[in-house]
């Protein structure tokens, strides 16, 4: 029978491992579930690839160089699924606007749409720091 430091160390490594599996699990669940077909036949990430594809025409290189600051303190890890997913939402509300080229209004509007309430508070800092209007999007901050 296990006794003593090397019990503690076994029950330790199973609880870790458990916590492990089960991040890992929930991660890849999610995912899973964006990826299932909705009534139309499409998935969510289908039609973020499908908006991202159809605005590419759209972007040039500063509006690009904006959505990276504004992905700056996202982990690297995780950097390129938000910049995806937060382009996708620019890239639909371009195309629902009929915009003939992706400017800082619909990088903003996108950003705050595709994005969790509490990455907001990094959006209005970099704008204040850049000197830009958040009156005209206070009510999609809400």
């Amino acid at each position: 029978m296990l006794e003593g430091w090397f019990m503690w160390l076994i029950l330790f490594w199973v609880v870790v491992m458990i916590g492990l599996l089960s991040i890992g699990g929930f991660f890849m669940f999610r995912k899973f579930l964006k990826r299932l077909p909705k009534e139309d036949g499409r998935s969510e990430l289908d039609w973020q690839d499908y908006y991202i594809e159809k605005s590419r025409h759209l972007w040039n290189a500063a509006d690009k160089a904006l959505l990276d600051e504004l992905v700056a303190p996202v982990p690297e890890l995780f950097r390129d699924v938000a910049k995806a997913k937060i382009a996708g939402k620019i890239g639909e509300l371009s195309l629902q606007e009929e915009a003939e080229q992706i400017n800082l209004d619909l990088i903003i509007r996108g950003y705050i749409l595709a994005t969790p309430k509490r990455d907001h508070q990094f959006l209005k800092k970099h704008l204040r720091e850049k000197q830009i209007d958040l009156t005209p999007y206070q009510t999609l901050l809400k």
